[in-house]
């Protein structure tokens, strides 16, 4: 749209150099935000000492700082590859998660993005149930249900939020473009019916006022010829009115053409390449000192000749209609016109001061038609205009006009309705012309309230990717599974204990005296309780480890000793 390439080329022009360090601040900000988040999880995961391998997790985020930035312009892979890193390190979820948002959030085909999301989701699982056993819970299986845990968390839910922002803002903008080919539509028909009822006039015109004048240009010239004989003195008059019908005429074809199907001049002072330019107002300046003016012009940057036809023809108008005024109601006073040309506007201004003697026009005080039309030529492309009496007695025109208008909206005057029933822009919806008036919140409060509710949901998935590595380190077993190993020989006396096996002093004092002889080289033996079982009525059958001089097991004997019933309560003498 013109309209928006004009304002594209502005913004480039304008902007200060300090705009993409201001982008780069913000992506910086963007990267420790997630970097950060990373490491709270990481704190909280240690805290609670789940991480088997916590060393492991720093490098990993690490390496996600680095791809997070590169996020926009390669999403697929940083994605994937922060997909695969996240299985071994889960302290990585939050950069993954603000990746997925993001390259879920831009104008990705629908299908791509499903494969996309639901790659990234069987990358974690698998590297998280591969990875188990040396950096994760230890066994695949729990490596399955850590990566089961993480995907919601890191890929699903912020691919789901993301591709909902995304289709908002792009329905947003639709509605937008809808509501702006509405307003068009809408001034393109007020223009066109205004069109048609210019030509009705330029008609109405033709055929009244140029049939009257003709006749009387006619009649003129015959007086003037019968004057030459009979009252040569009378003559001149004869030939000023004859002039000025001339004049009229030439005007009267000038305002049919402006009110003609084309909306152009006709006649000597048709639009030209060279209409509006410094040139051209330095020609009106200068045929208004010629003519008894003290004008002065001051012309602040480049020619009007890079501007487009309308502003050029709106400038030469704004300067052509003060200049005029000046002639009728002002000729002695002082008058400074001042051009402003400018990246953004043209500024007109034509100030004249107070003239020495009050001067009265012999048309009288005039009907303000043309600082009317004026406005309404300068408003049409969305440039403001001022004109009245200064305190000291001038006058001041001034007109601020768009370097490049483009579709510019007309501007409706106090006190002017509504467009009118039946227009374009009834079509309008009412979520539209929300966007499209002054009542949507400005960019940056929109920019803050989405930064803070993002902020708030990227901590709420920290909270559950802690909860859910939690759940699954907690779960698994922490000890030995099955019974303790045996003892077996050459274990040392230390190995042997933490098997359980243990000196017993009542099952010692059994085997005195009944034990066979010890093996040669043994410095020691034990005797453990649970080496003994009842064999037979009368008979306990009892464990013997012995160990030589440096505490070495060389011996497991099993022997039986008898056994010492008590008398029953009754049997007791």
């Amino acid at each position: 749209m013109p309209l928006a390439s004009s304002f594209n080329r502005f913004v480039r022009s304008r902007l200060p150099a300090g705009t993409m360090w201001g982008r780069a601040g913000r992506a910086g900000a963007e990267t420790v935000g997630v970097v950060l988040a990373s490491l709270g999880v990481f704190a909280a995961v240690t805290w609670l000492g789940y991480l088997p391998h916590p060393g492991f997790q720093l490098p990993v985020i690490a390496a996600g700082a680095v791809l997070f930035p590169l996020r926009r312009r390669f999403p697929g892979a940083v994605l994937l590859t922060l997909a695969v890193l996240t299985g071994p390190a889960p302290c990585l979820g939050p950069i993954t998660a603000a990746t997925a948002y993001a390259v879920a959030r831009r104008a990705v085909p629908a299908r791509r993005l499903t494969w996309l999301l639901g790659t990234a989701g069987a990358l974690v699982v698998v590297s998280a149930t591969v990875a188990a056993p040396w950096a994760g819970p230890g066994r695949m299986l729990y490596g399955l249900a850590l990566g089961l845990v993480l995907v919601p968390t890191t890929v699903i839910v912020p691919g789901l939020v993301g591709t909902a922002y995304g289709q908002q803002s792009r329905l947003m903008r639709a509605l937008r473009e809808r509501g702006d080919a509405a307003e068009r539509a809408r001034r393109l028909a007020d223009s066109e019916a205004r069109m048609h009822e210019r030509s009705r006039i330029a008609a109405e015109m033709h055929d009244l006022v140029g049939h009257r004048l003709s006749l009387v240009s006619l009649h003129t010239g015959g007086l003037e010829l019968a004057l030459a004989q009979a009252a040569p003195e009378l003559r001149e008059e004869a030939v000023l009115v004859r002039q000025a019908t001339r004049d009229a005429m030439r005007e009267l074809r000038q305002a049919l053409g402006v009110l003609g199907p084309r909306g152009r001049d006709t006649g000597p002072d048709m639009l030209t390449d060279a209409t509006g330019s410094r040139a051209d107002i330095e020609t009106l300046v200068a045929q208004s000192r010629d003519g008894g003016i003290a004008v002065r012009l001051d012309w602040t940057g480049p020619d009007l000749d890079i501007r487009p036809a309308r502003v050029r023809r709106a400038v030469q108008r704004v300067v052509r209609e003060a200049l005029t005024n000046v002639h009728r109601y002002a000729s002695a006073a002082h008058v400074a016109v001042t051009v402003v040309h400018s990246e953004e506007e043209v500024r007109v201004t034509v100030r004249n001061g107070a003239p020495p003697i009050a001067q009265l026009s012999v048309e009288g005080r005039g009907t303000g038609r043309g600082l009317l039309g004026l406005r309404e030529r300068v408003e049409l492309l969305g440039g403001t205009f001022a004109a009245g009496p200064l305190p000291s007695g001038g006058f001041l025109v001034e007109a601020r006009l768009p370097a490049e208008p483009g579709d510019a909206v007309v501007l409706e005057r106090p006190g002017a309705g509504s467009a009118a029933p039946g227009t374009a822009g009834d079509d309008v919806p009412s979520a539209v012309r929300q966007y499209m008036g002054g009542d949507r919140p400005a960019p940056a409060v929109r920019r803050t309230v989405e930064a803070v509710t993002l902020a708030f949901g990227l901590v709420a998935l920290c909270v559950l990717m802690v909860l859910g590595v939690g759940f699954v380190y907690a779960a698994r077993p922490h000890g030995p599974a099955g019974p303790p190993p045996l003892p077996r020989l050459g274990m040392t006396y230390q190995e042997v204990a933490g098997t359980g096996v243990l000196d017993n002093a009542a099952v010692r004092a059994a085997a005195t005296g009944h034990e066979p002889p010890r093996p040669a080289g043994a410095a020691g033996c034990i005797y453990p309780f649970n080496g003994a079982t009842e064999s037979r009525p009368g008979g306990l059958t009892v464990a013997r480890y012995c160990f030589d001089a440096s505490q070495r097991l060389i011996a497991i004997d099993r022997f039986t000793v008898p056994s010492v019933r008590d008398a029953a309560p009754w049997e007791t003498p």
